[in-house]
């Protein structure tokens, strides 16, 4: 294997001929052998429109030379097409500002940079830190990156997750309408309601966590670049985060802005923990339906068997013939996890101190992770399980014709007591409800099936 001599503030060290990054690269690769969490590709990409937008604010303000700034340019488009992942090889855990995954970043783009100017037949040559890392310091791009990425991974993939489920709900709802059916508190039998109100319930959940992940965002957008080492700005001109940002969002076809007091974005990231929150809302409401199908989809013949649900795969390696309800099982441990995740976020972000917090790394894997996670798992529960929701009205009618609980509807009629003594004959001597009410001389056969109307118990004001 061949090697070349890359130097850094320290001296020399040695790093393989093939890899595009320099001296501090290296030396993180091997100082932090720990675990096998990579920084997140999202993070990567994030920082190559950082470093494209911070050099042509820097262009525009006179500070770098226009083919320095074409390099950069073009290193920061592969980045983007992903042709240089394999250069990318730090984990999350190393230093909590960032910083070596910055300079990773900046080596790499003034390696590629330079072989785009000596190409092209120019003088110039990119140093990772005076031109690459030009106005910027680790400690004000690592979050202006994480909030970037963070941001576009909510618009681009979690929030179009939320609205595929949420369609798929919303279609089954209206087709299962006029389905009455049981309903059930305390895992008990309640009064009546159709499958489509209770699958309203459902859609309701989705469309709240979105429009809250949603608001999130707007949190997520002020951006601390500018900021540089403690929030001062130092080593900035004026109108550099301005411009940088203006460039950011015309590139990501988003809005973002310069935030307004740097002291706090280097510090605080209570924005990363309040939009967690949304997917911790997300996360909480999913686990709730996903519950919700599998309970209702239990059986097939000894459980609950309202509904049926795609047999995507054996359930045992023991029971033949067995289904299992595994999207709901795979999504479930997702939700947990991001639970876990939300409980990390608030922790880490509560560890700014004096001017810097330094948990950022974790802070990015655990949010991008969320995201990732339920991105994913919705969808493939949308796909290979909601989809395929299907009814099961023999069941359902059963259950609902044989519950005590539609006594209710006797209560403003003869009153709760009377209809209580109801249930309780009706369920000791396993009669039906309509025969005891009868046999008790509380209301008549016909009042009775008046009164006791399942589809109007369910439509009470219609």
């Amino acid at each position: 294997m061949e090697y070349r001599i890359e130097k850094d503030s320290l001296g020399e060290v040695k790093v393989q001929q093939d890899k595009y990054w320099g001296a501090q690269t290296e030396r993180s690769k091997r100082n932090f052998p720990i675990g096998q969490e990579k920084m997140p590709r999202d993070i990567i990409h994030a920082f190559a429109i950082l470093k494209r937008a911070t050099a042509t604010a820097n262009n525009k303000l006179g500070l770098l030379e226009e083919h320095k700034k074409q390099a950069i340019h073009y290193a920061t488009d592969l980045i983007l097409d992903d042709k240089l992942t394999e250069h990318f090889p730090l984990v999350v855990w190393q230093t909590g500002s960032g910083t070596q995954s910055n300079m990773n970043v900046n080596e790499v783009i003034a390696h590629v940079g330079n072989q785009w100017l000596e190409k092209e037949q120019k003088s110039e040559r990119l140093h990772p830190n005076d031109d690459v890392n030009k106005s910027q310091s680790s400690n004000d791009t690592y979050p202006t990156a994480m909030y970037v990425a963070c941001s576009l991974k909510l618009k681009r993939e979690v929030l179009p997750a939320i609205q595929r489920l949420t369609k798929t709900l919303q279609e089954k709802s209206e087709a299962f309408a006029s389905i009455v059916k049981i309903g059930r508190t305390h895992y008990q039998d309640a009064t009546p309601i159709t499958l489509g109100q209770e699958i309203s319930g459902w859609v309701a959940m989705l469309e709240q966590a979105s429009t809250m992940i949603q608001e999130s965002r707007n949190h997520l957008q002020a951006l601390a670049i500018g900021g540089t080492a403690v929030g001062t700005g130092l080593n900035t001109e004026p109108g550099f985060a301005d411009y940088v940002c203006e460039e950011i969002t015309a590139l990501t076809n988003d809005t973002f802005t310069s935030a307004q007091n740097k002291f706090h974005a280097l510090t605080s990231y209570d924005e990363i923990v309040y939009a967690h929150g949304g997917l911790k809302a997300l996360a909480a409401n999913v686990l709730k339906i996903t519950n919700d199908i599998r309970f209702l989809a239990s059986g097939p013949r000894s459980g609950i068997g309202e509904i049926t649900i795609p047999a995507n795969e054996p359930g045992s390696s023991i029971m033949p013939g067995k289904v299992n309800p595994t999207q709901c099982e795979a999504l479930s441990m997702v939700c947990v996890q991001v639970l876990g995740n939300d409980a990390t976020i608030g922790i880490a972000a509560s560890q700014g101190h004096l001017e810097l917090n330094v948990y950022k790394p974790l802070l990015a894997y655990n949010f991008l992770q969320s995201c990732e996670l339920l991105a994913t798992a919705i969808d493939s529960f949308n796909e290979r399980c909601a989809v395929g929701i299907e009814v099961n009205t023999e069941r359902i009618e059963k259950y609902l014709h044989d519950s005590l609980m539609l006594v209710t509807a006797l209560n403003p009629h003869i009153g709760y007591e009377k209809s209580a003594e109801i249930a309780q004959k009706s369920f000791a001597e396993n009669k039906r409800l309509r025969d005891v009410a009868v046999e008790l001389g509380y209301v008549t056969k016909e009042q009775f099936d008046v009164y006791v109307n399942p589809e109007r118990m369910a439509h009470p004001h219609d």
